[in-house]
């Protein structure tokens, strides 16, 4: 990303809403918003394989594997507006584990984007499937999103509720019971 590029635009955006980039309070906003958007956006500059490093490791098992409330913070790629909550992960092994600091790391990565939050869910879920060819993956997101608080519907309650289920977890009742039980989310019906 082109900092100052990005910085120059920001000037120029802050002109066209009516204010004075010269202000003492603005003068170094442009480069921090600048150093922000890099920041937010650096899942575009991340590859998975790079992220997990290694942190897959061999361990024969048939047992569900959970990651609960990792915490989330993404961009609409609507409005350039946050939204945040939280990502619950599960899956069930073949004969490969990650490293529990890579659940967090791929969830991160993909919330670095500009994002809708269906796409976020899958991009996890298929990211866990495929690094270790699982068996199945639950992957759950609770976000508030400040496009639809800040204007809009103004609704300052909402919650968003995302999910993919991969492998098992898609044709297993049971096993999805299971997952949405152990994060403590109602049975499907």
């Amino acid at each position: 990303m082109n900092r100052e590029r990005v910085a120059e635009l920001v000037r120029e955006l802050l002109q066209e809403i009516g204010e004075d980039p010269a202000r003492e309070g603005l003068v170094n906003t442009p480069a921090r918003v600048a150093a922000s958007y890099e920041f937010l956006t650096s899942g575009y500059r991340a590859d998975v394989q790079r992220l997990v490093n290694g942190a897959i490791f061999t361990q024969p098992t048939n047992n569900m594997i959970i990651a609960r409330d990792i915490e989330l913070y993404s961009l609409c790629e609507h409005h350039l507006l946050p939204f945040y909550g939280r990502c619950h992960i599960g899956y069930i092994s073949k004969t490969k584990i990650f490293g529990l600091s890579k659940l967090a790391r791929l969830v991160d990565m993909y919330s670095r984007r500009l994002q809708i939050q269906e796409r976020l869910t899958e991009q996890i879920a298929h990211a866990i499937m495929d690094g270790i060819e699982a068996e199945g993956v639950g992957v759950i997101i609770e976000a508030h999103h400040l496009c639809m608080m800040m204007r809009g519907v103004e609704k300052q309650n909402s919650l968003m509720t995302t999910s993919s289920v991969l492998g098992s977890f898609r044709d297993s009742v049971a096993t999805r019971s299971e997952f949405l039980n152990l994060i403590g989310r109602p049975r499907p019906s």
